[in-house]
């Protein structure tokens, strides 16, 4: 197992304050009351433009698909889309884009649009355009702005127009910087001219997502919401940048001391059977491959996105809680837990003494905590590394992991 790098000070409190203010059994119905909140909570994604626009292809992109995946949204030069169309994310269900009819026809009208798909049942909305944006999309984004939701503009097949550019200037005195910059501008003005007096404007290619505005786009989502949407939100992102990699990993460690204790606290209250946490942690584990993108499903479909062979993004995947869980391989990384983090115990049980008596057949909290933190940080870096292989040969966004993550107050251990 990997050595644990860290535990949070605040962690430490919050679970000292709650252990010593409840007796067991309101424990157990709080903690898994928390983990029910973040089950449950639904995060829906409103995609809309002009016919051609390319929404499908951005819904497809989001959610880490191709084009020609079975759960894929429907793509094609002309307008698919006659009737509101949810697609759930394939590993993160709660998390659902809404791929809207298009918009632009000289009947269009914003408000009656609104009424007509729903407005209030979307948390913010993303207006898709493939060339300028006209006044028909600053039109819904005003009325999308005056009814209380947040909205972004997407300019999409930049790649389109990088390609015909370099075209037209024979390969000479091309600058990709430069026409992406004229761009923006152009689309930042016509919005300014049709009254958007901030516009926010991502310039991307659905087909090579780790290029261009696709990173800052996510980064700006995942900033701007709050809650268990954001949580949910990092967890359904594509795995493009060392960066997104951390946020998930930071996201799921803010929810473990919860899992590890509902874990033995549930099993010891219902009379479970002996080693009745370890089929719990089997669970939490499956549910952070999936998170990192590691089960065969989303290995298979990242090879399909990528043109990698699932033999060689696999692997990439080589730790045991990424490759090999059953009974035996949990029993076997919680004994190695016992034996390598004796620090982190000592340190659990000084401060929260109780800690140290919550078990469950035999398996303590701590044990199971470890395990789980250990663990989380062997899958974080198998998907590192599966990142890399996947988009070997592309141009991936190099931001160090840490850039612009606060720092949440560690206290670093051997």
């Amino acid at each position: 197992m990997a050595r644990l790098q860290s535990i949070s000070e605040a962690e430490i409190q919050e679970m000292s304050s709650m252990l010593q203010s409840r007796v067991v059994t309101e424990v157990v119905a709080q903690v898994q009351g928390m983990l029910g909140q973040l089950s449950s909570t639904t995060l829906d994604i409103a995609v809309t433009g002009e016919s051609g626009s390319g929404k499908s292809a951005f819904i497809n992109a989001f959610r880490g698909l191709g084009d020609e995946d079975p759960m894929a949204a429907r793509t094609g030069v002309t307008e698919t889309t006659e009737e509101v169309i949810s697609y759930p994310h394939p590993s993160m269900p709660t998390v659902r884009l809404w791929d809207l009819p298009g918009i632009g026809t000289p009947s269009f009208q914003p408000q009656s649009y609104l009424q007509d798909v729903g407005l209030t049942k979307y948390d913010f909305f993303i207006i898709v355009a493939s060339e300028r944006f006209r006044e028909c999309h600053a039109m819904l984004a005003r009325s999308v702005e005056q009814l209380g939701k947040r909205f972004y503009f997407v300019r999409n097949k930049v790649d389109n127009d990088l390609e015909a550019s370099a075209r037209r200037r024979g390969g000479k005195g091309f600058n990709e910087e430069a026409v992406l910059g004229s761009m923006r501008s152009d689309c930042e003005e016509g919005l300014r001219k049709s009254g958007v007096w901030w516009p926010r404007v991502y310039l991307l290619s659905c087909f090579q997502p780790q290029r261009f505005d696709f990173p800052l786009l996510q980064e700006t989502l995942e900033r701007e919401l709050e809650g268990h949407k954001r949580h949910v939100f990092l967890l359904a992102l594509p795995n493009l940048t060392v960066a997104v990699l951390e946020k998930k990993r930071q996201a799921l460690i803010g929810s473990m001391w919860r899992t590890a204790m509902a874990a033995c606290l549930s099993a010891a209250t219902s009379g479970g059977a002996a080693r009745g946490s370890i089929p719990v942690l089997m669970d939490t584990l499956r549910s952070y491959q999936h998170s990192f993108g590691l089960d065969t499903d989303s290995l298979h479909r990242l090879a399909g996105l990528t043109g990698k062979s699932y033999e060689e993004l696999h692997r990439e995947v080589q730790s045991t809680s990424g490759r090999e869980l059953s009974m035996q391989s949990v029993e076997g990384m919680l004994s190695q837990v016992a034996l390598g983090q004796q620090v982190l115990v000592g340190l659990l049980e000084s401060r929260i003494p109780i800690l140290g008596a919550i078990t469950s057949g035999g398996v303590s909290f701590i044990a199971s905590y470890c395990l789980l933190r250990s663990a989380l940080k062997d899958l974080s870096e198998d998907a590192e590394r599966v990142m890399h292989r996947a988009l070997e040969g592309s141009v991936v966004e190099s931001k160090d992991c840490c850039e612009d993550i606060p720092d949440p107050g560690y206290l670093y251990m051997d």
